[in-house]
Formats: structure tokens, C-alpha cells, sequence
């Protein structure tokens, strides 16, 4: 059995529903029989995985492995059959499911500033119009709207 000394991908670039990880000279290598190959991209160099089934999908891509003068040329559903590829997977997909977890709660946290932002300026907006208007009793509903909406976001 063959086992991944270390799998880091060069880039990783998200299209839709699928995720591509490029490896690079340094960045992916093998252990055979206490043996370091190390993967060189002359033909593959892609893993591709679906992010809604997790699965790999381009298994014909051809991964070479080298050592000195010696080759390992291994296609990828090989490598996945003979190797302890997954769990580097596994930990690669985590990484990049955090960092996708983290810019929606950022994405998130700004369009809540956003729409904060916005009533504010609403209301303040509405309290000129009563005051121009001269009527007290909107002045005061919307002040006091205006009060409960900053509460409820902790005034940002």
C-alpha cells in the first residue's frame, strides 16, 4: 500500500458545484516501501471533487510519481484504490468547507450592517418629513420605531 506524506494543493479554484485542487513539484508526495516519490505534473496534475456527492470525478487523470531515475505513473481511481488518499481529502474538503463557512457568516454579517445602515437612514429620513409636515404624533412613532430597531440590532 502506498501512503501520501504530504498533499497540499498548489491552488484551489471552486466552479459551481465542483471544486478543482492543482498540485504542484513540492506539494504532493508518496511513500513506497519506505521509498519518498515525489509527484511531478507531467500529465495529471487535478483532482477534481463534486461538492454535492463528494465524489472524485475525473478518476482517469494520471498522477507520476518519481525518485531519481524511477516512475510511479498511477491513475487517479488506482491511487484512491491503493493509498490512503481519502483522509487527505477528507482534511483538504474540511478546510476549504471552514473557509467557505466563514465568508457566508462575512457576507452575512455585512448585508446585516447593510440593512441596519438603510433603516436608519430611512427613519431619519421619515422623522424630517413628520417634522417638516409638522405632525407630533408620526414625530414621535417613528422616533420611537427608530429606538427599538437600534435595540435590536445592539446599535451598530
Amino acid at each position: 500500500m502506498l501512503h501520501v506524506k504530504l498533499m497540499k494543493p498548489f491552488y484551489t479554484k471552486k466552479e459551481g458545484h465542483l471544486v478543482k485542487f492543482v498540485f504542484a513539484y513540492q506539494y504532493f508526495s508518496i511513500m513506497k516501501d519506505d521509498e519518498l516519490f515525489h509527484f511531478i505534473p507531467v500529465e495529471g496534475k487535478e483532482i477534481i471533487v463534486n461538492l454535492n456527492t463528494f465524489q472524485v470525478e475525473n478518476l482517469s487523470e494520471v498522477f507520476v510519481f518519481q525518485k531519481g531515475n524511477r516512475f510511479i505513473r498511477l491513475p487517479l481511481y488506482q491511487l484512491l484504490l491503493v493509498s490512503d488518499i481519502h483522509r487527505h481529502l477528507q482534511t483538504i474538503l474540511q478546510e476549504e468547507r471552514n473557509e467557505l463557512i466563514e465568508v457566508n457568516e462575512q457576507t452575512r454579517q455585512e448585508a446585516t450592517d447593510a440593512i441596519y445602515f438603510l433603516e436608519q437612514e430611512n427613519y431619519s429620513r421619515m422623522i424630517d418629513e413628520a417634522l417638516s409636515a409638522g405632525n407630533r404624533a408620526m414625530f414621535d412613532a417613528l422616533l420611537s420605531q427608530q429606538r427599538q430597531s437600534q435595540q435590536l440590532y445592539g446599535g451598530l
